[in-house]
């Protein structure tokens, strides 16, 4: 076998994502949020809140993004075939996408309907507020807490658990609006609280898209140093170079490498293919955790031929 012809690959399964552990809890947190939609939806009606309509919106759009995490991650979970290699893994990430637009539509919705009641004013029943916004946060509570560990592990998981941070950030702002109605009767507060929630939205949204367009663009993860990563190659016994080195995120959890290692013939006759393989795919295990790994071993000069075949 060529030297210059040489492919290894780690074997990590390449089907399966990050977010599938948490499709129950998905699941529970969707029913959570459908129902308290509801609740807030008549409640804002009754009390002529538009802090506790806002809320209501923002669980609408909640509940769309739980249903496109949940759909998602059931695409993302369908087997490879020969013309879809990694099977539908980056449906997660398009939820993603979807979800960072939707925030963004509720979050200008939310701003615009604020500023229209600062022109004209309402009558907020601030007692009916209070006890609506008060269930709207322990549910959201009881949300957050089923979505904690899996929005470390998923950008389709942080999603959804963003949108419900932001609901309770919400509730709690619906709270003291209508704390503020009781006790000073000072309607104005009910707009402000609105405008809390708008302007709470669009900053996590933000950083959401920045992160899922960068797995889209097929950026370095943004737990891997490249540099470092080609450090460690080189610091491998007979490696004289290494190039057309790329690493890239196929979805949450599911990082892939590849690398053309330039060795010298000596020491791939002296210690052998396999046991160079091994080598590189321990090195990048271990220090930076990419379980898909692919490496083409190659002599010196073999990149120079590789130029001119393909031009």
């Amino acid at each position: 076998m060529g030297a210059g012809h040489d492919h290894g690959h780690s074997h990590a399964p390449t089907t399966g994502t990050a977010a599938a552990a948490y499709r129950g809890r998905l699941r529970i947190a969707l029913g959570i949020t459908v129902t308290v939609m509801v609740v807030e939806i008549v409640g804002g009606l009754i009390a002529d809140s538009l802090a506790l309509i806002a809320d209501a919106a923002h669980m609408a759009t909640d509940a769309v993004g739980l249903s496109m995490a949940l759909l998602a991650i059931h695409f993302a979970n369908r087997p490879a075939s020969t013309k879809r290699t990694f099977g539908f893994a980056r449906a997660e990430i398009l939820a993603a996408l979807a979800n960072c637009l939707l925030l963004l539509g509720v979050g200008v919705y939310v701003l615009y309907e604020a500023i229209q009641r600062f022109v004209t004013p309402a009558e907020t029943e601030g007692g009916l507020t209070l006890i609506f916004g008060a269930i709207g946060l322990v549910a959201n509570i009881i949300s957050l807490s089923l979505l904690m560990q899996g929005q470390k592990e998923s950008l389709n998981v942080r999603g959804a658990f963003l949108e419900v941070a932001a609901d309770a950030l919400g509730s709690v702002a619906v709270l003291v609006s209508a704390t503020l109605i009781l006790t000073t009767g000072w309607q104005a507060a009910d707009p402000i609280a609105s405008l809390i929630i708008g302007l709470m939205i669009v900053p996590r949204t933000i950083k959401l898209l920045r992160e899922t367009l960068d797995v889209l663009l097929e950026s370095a993860p943004k737990d891997v140093d490249m540099a470092q990563v080609r450090t460690h190659i080189m610091e491998l016994d007979g490696v004289e170079d290494v190039h057309d080195l790329h690493a890239w995120t196929i979805t949450s959890g599911m990082p892939v490498l590849s690398a053309h290692v330039v060795v010298r013939p000596e020491v791939l006759s002296g210690v052998g293919y396999e046991k160079m393989l091994h080598e590189l795919q321990g090195c990048l295990g271990d220090h930076f955790d990419v379980g898909h790994c692919t490496f083409q071993m190659e002599p010196a000069g073999h990149a120079e031929h590789e130029s001119r075949v393909c031009h």
